[in-house]
């Protein structure tokens, strides 16, 4: 038991293929579950359906979980914590904190004062006294990535946090955190249409030892069977301004994608499954956390950790979506802010 919870290494439903979590990690199940959109980022969500979500996730053998404060102010995290405790299941859960809450965009604060604020009100959201993974949400350029290493460092031999990590930090960036003391994993975005982490990133984590954590690892809906309509999104989706779904880059993008839509099809996957499927493809140390509130479109890539790539397969995605086939930039210059760019 942990925290008066089921501790998910005894919990076996459906055994999904585990990958380790950081060199001193837990083991975790190969693919996470991005709780973002349960803080209605993508759309309007209720309890229920991310309460079916989550239940789905548990039902596919999924043991990891990735949230934050910022999402919905805590909402997300709260909605974790009560399905635990009222479900008794407990998911080994990845947080992060250091974006000032209610701040405007860009104001971030790694001060040992305003994390140990920010993880004591998760873990109470939570309602656990221990989360197995905390991560740095942006950087605080005022403050050395070494003294921010070294207050997180604290907050684990306290026992509050399993291991710590980084978001969207240059590998630079991680080479000085990690001489401090070893960074448990690193959260970019990494999917067919964003391999930027390609030119460094994925290499520092693997000599490392560090675990690399795709988010955003369907493209933000677009590699899925089903486009999204830009047209429809409401002012809270985070894609509205978003370059690559603007036109024209947005045709030229789902024209691209409708190619590698048809090779899944013809291999008999889904097209999530596809992209899942490629991403755990590339090394053992990558743990991609598709992002959903809806236990049906969880369903439809669960599967993917199952998937066995030929090299006539990675021969074939790589001619449909060649390296840099996105048309667009992944943000635009007003969301980019906070975030450390190295290429």
């Amino acid at each position: 038991m942990i925290n008066g919870l089921f501790d998910p290494a005894n919990y076996k439903d459906k055994q999904m293929k585990t990958r380790k979590l950081g060199l001193d990690g837990p083991d975790v199940s190969a693919i996470g579950l991005g709780c973002m959109s349960f803080a209605g980022f993508f759309g309007t969500t209720d309890k229920t359906e991310s309460f079916e979500c989550l239940e789905a996730a548990r039902d596919q053998g999924i043991t990891f979980l990735d949230t934050a404060e910022l999402y919905g102010k805590g909402y997300s995290e709260e909605l974790i914590g009560e399905y635990q405790q009222e479900r008794g299941h407990r998911f080994s859960i990845a947080t992060k904190g250091g974006i000032v809450s209610g701040g405007k965009r860009g104001e971030n604060d790694n001060s040992e004062a305003a994390l140990r604020k920010a993880l004591e009100g998760s873990l109470k959201r939570l309602r656990v006294e221990h989360v197995e993974l905390y991560y740095i949400h942006r950087r605080d350029w005022s403050i050395e990535i070494e003294d921010v290493a070294e207050t997180l460092t604290k907050f684990k031999n306290e026992g509050k946090i399993g291991g710590f990590g980084f978001s969207e930090i240059a590998p630079s960036s991680l080479r000085r955190a990690h001489a401090v003391h070893p960074v448990t994993a690193v959260q970019n975005e990494y999917s067919l249409w964003t391999r930027y982490p390609e030119l460094g990133m994925l290499q520092t984590c693997a000599e490392l030892g560090v675990a690399f954590v795709p988010f955003s690892p369907l493209a933000r809906a677009m590699l899925t069977d089903t486009f999204p309509d830009p047209t429809g999104f409401p002012d809270t989706d985070f894609r509205k301004n978003m370059p690559r779904f603007l036109e024209p880059n947005f045709s030229a993008n789902c024209k691209m994608i409708s190619g590698f839509r048809n090779f899944a099809r013809s291999r008999g996957w889904s097209t999530t499954e596809a992209a899942l499927a490629w991403i755990l493809d590339q090394k053992e140390h990558l743990i991609p956390i598709p992002g959903t509130r809806s236990a049906a479109h969880l369903k439809e890539w669960a599967g993917a950790a199952e998937i066995k790539l030929t090299d006539e397969d990675r021969t074939e995605i790589e001619r449909i979506l060649p390296v840099g086939f996105a048309h667009g930039d992944r943000y635009s210059d007003e969301q980019i802010v906070g975030i450390e760019r190295y290429c």
